[in-house]
């Protein structure tokens, strides 16, 4: 029996470990052919050993799967064109883009320094919008030269993108970033047949193992382990198939078995005088608001 990801030519970025590993293994289980970025760096993102891109590579190719390695660095122009030149030369198409890599340097703001906020936002924000860029512009090529185009953009944000999070500042303005880069690609790329969404995934993986030790424990044998990063790769599978045409411009998160659709920033309790408001009417207007409001959500690690 075909998988839903059939045919389909799909990039992975930060794909050697964690959550991208597991979308990569995913989509290659459900027939898509898979280029697997990791440019094999630490948590920190010096260099590091011998990228293992090239080991999920052999995974995939084990399971009966078909698979590259690229090693370059998706933030940089060249490399996010050479991953986009990647998967044409290799498949002859591009169907899906699954932008995920990504790292950390957590301090607290009054401790973050210009350089540790420049290479989180680097990574993430501009390690998006550039293969996203590459991508979007060889589909809008195949869509005026007359071929059809599904294409499919699957972004990579977080709770802390949509909450914030205590001491990540960088990573937390960053992921709030892939949300407004999102709505916008989604908005302007659908003309020529592709669709953009985003996930907020919560998982076990080299990011997350020490900030949240405890509460992502590996569970005893033989229980459910809600922490797997393999749990959230189905909705990506998914949202970066066919059988999810027409769902673009969304906000997904997902955490063990539980996929919930973020409804966003949405007008609440509304007053309009028609004319200017003194400051202390307007505060007293806002007060009023805001009592009628919903309470805001906590701020990860601040409760």
């Amino acid at each position: 029996m075909a998988g839903i990801a059939e045919g389909r030519v799909v990039i992975v970025t930060g794909a050697g470990r964690g959550l991208g590993r597991a979308h990569a293994l995913a989509f290659a289980a459900e027939g898509a052919k898979v280029v697997v970025n990791d440019l094999g760096v630490g948590l920190d993102g010096a260099p590091g050993p011998q990228s293992p891109a090239a080991q999920v590579v052999r995974e995939i190719e084990a399971l009966g799967g078909e698979a590259v390695a690229h090693g370059g660095d998706v933030a940089t122009p060249e490399g996010a064109a050479s991953l986009v030149r990647t998967a044409v030369s290799s498949f002859g198409r591009l169907d899906t883009l699954v932008n995920n890599a990504g790292f950390l340097r957590d301090r607290m703001l009054v401790n973050l320094d210009e350089e540790d906020w420049d290479a989180v936002v680097r990574v993430h924000l501009k390690g998006h919008f550039l293969p996203l860029r590459s991508a979007a512009a060889w589909w809008r090529a195949e869509a005026k030269a007359g071929r059809p185009v599904a294409a499919r953009v699957v972004n990579t944000s977080s709770g802390a993108g949509l909450l914030g999070s205590v001491g990540q500042g960088n990573y937390s303005a960053a992921k709030a970033g892939i949300l407004g880069l999102t709505l916008v690609a989604a908005a302007e790329m659908g003309r020529y047949g592709i669709q953009v969404n985003v996930i907020a995934p919560a998982a076990r993986t080299r990011m997350t193992e020490q900030a949240f030790a405890e509460s992502m424990a590996a569970p005893a044998a033989g229980a459910f382990d809600a922490m797997a990063p393999e749990n959230v790769s189905p909705l990506v599978v998914w949202l970066g198939a066919d059988a999810s045409a027409g769902v673009t411009g969304r906000v997904f998160e997902a955490e063990g078995g539980r996929i919930t659709v973020m409804e966003g920033w949405r007008p609440g309790p509304s007053a309009d005088r028609g004319a200017r408001w003194t400051p202390a009417e307007a505060g007293e207007a806002a007060a009023k608001l805001l009592a009628a409001a919903e309470p805001a959500q906590p701020v990860y690690g601040s409760r």
